[in-house]
């Protein structure tokens, strides 16, 4: 459906891209995930046709938009990162102003609304200015704009940072339900790893201009294969623990995700003892230590040495 070939964008002494292939199948969800400064969002502007690369193309049904971008536009609806909404208009007058934008005509734009408002389940809130929603519910009216005028394809860029657990979890199984009811195909960005494992058929991960990694979540999976994470909780973590894990030389990655650290180290090895003499030497209290498979996270660790968040 979407294929971007050999994507660079040079932005005076910075390469923001640097040969990018990706592509994208009709009715996938497709995951773009990477570190902050990564190259994303430049990657997004330039395949939806917003800004023109340095060199390369983007075809949408095999037709380059870098030449002709309405051959795309009419077709893509987007949810980008800041919500773009007006604070002092309802949302039905949110919706209709973007409507007008998109060409829709007066006599079925009513209809479009009042779908679009289930949709995102904003019924009941139409009339209400939206200075007055949550930023869960801002989110979800942003989803309702784009999908205003029946896009084939749909990116989103983080469209759930910010909100409550609740309203992130309504967003999720309308990005599904969408995907699964509608056949919508959509480009999904993330800063949460678990979004991406729930939501999508295949994910690329980049970093520093690249494509360094793409595949399902098991072919993703399978870079550490041959490893297995521990995760460590104690009552208080400090540097002189985490110190001595990082510089064990059967050690291939250490993370700290909350209250709890992510230790890489090979299959094989029972490391247990290991934590627990580190642990004796460092005055360290002890929760719990769980061995797991590697996840998408340790997997992201171990490529671009930085958690998704960073």
């Amino acid at each position: 459906m979407l294929e971007a070939l050999d994507l660079k964008k040079q932005f005076k002494n910075t390469r923001a891209v640097d040969g990018v292939n990706l592509f994208i199948e009709q009715g996938e969800v497709v995951g773009l995930l990477g570190p902050n400064g990564a190259g994303k969002s430049t990657t997004i502007s330039i395949i939806s046709s917003l800004l023109p690369p340095s060199s390369g193309d983007v075809r949408f049904f095999n037709e380059s938009i870098i030449k002709k971008p309405q051959t795309l536009r009419k077709h893509l609806g987007v949810v980008p990162q800041e919500i773009a909404l007006y604070n002092n208009l309802t949302a039905k007058e949110n919706l209709q102003f973007f409507g007008k934008i998109y060409h829709i005509s007066s006599n079925l734009i009513k209809t479009k609304m009042e779908e679009v408002l289930e949709i995102v389940g904003l019924q009941e809130k139409q009339n209400d200015l939206v200075k007055t929603f949550s930023g869960g519910m801002k989110r979800r009216l942003n989803i309702g704009v784009a999908l205003l005028h029946e896009p084939k394809l749909i990116f989103m860029d983080e469209p759930t940072v910010g909100i409550d657990p609740q309203s992130r979890k309504y967003i999720l199984d309308t990005v599904k339900r969408l995907n699964r009811e509608q056949d919508l195909t959509i480009l999904y960005t993330s800063h949460y790893m678990e979004e991406a494992e729930y939501l999508c058929d295949r994910i690329y991960i980049m970093d520093q201009g690249h494509i360094i990694a793409s595949g399902n979540n098991n072919e993703i999976k399978g870079i550490l294969s041959s490893e297995q994470t521990v995760v460590i909780e104690a009552e208080i973590i400090e540097d002189s623990f985490l110190n001595k894990l990082e510089y064990h030389p059967s050690v291939t990655q250490v993370y700290r995700q909350e209250n709890a650290i992510h230790v890489i180290v090979p299959l094989e090895m029972d490391f247990f003892q290991t934590i627990i003499d580190i642990a004796g030497e460092t005055e360290t209290s002890l929760k719990s230590v769980q061995i797991q498979t590697p996840s998408l996270e340790d997997v992201f660790l171990h490529l671009t040495g930085k958690a998704l968040r960073d």
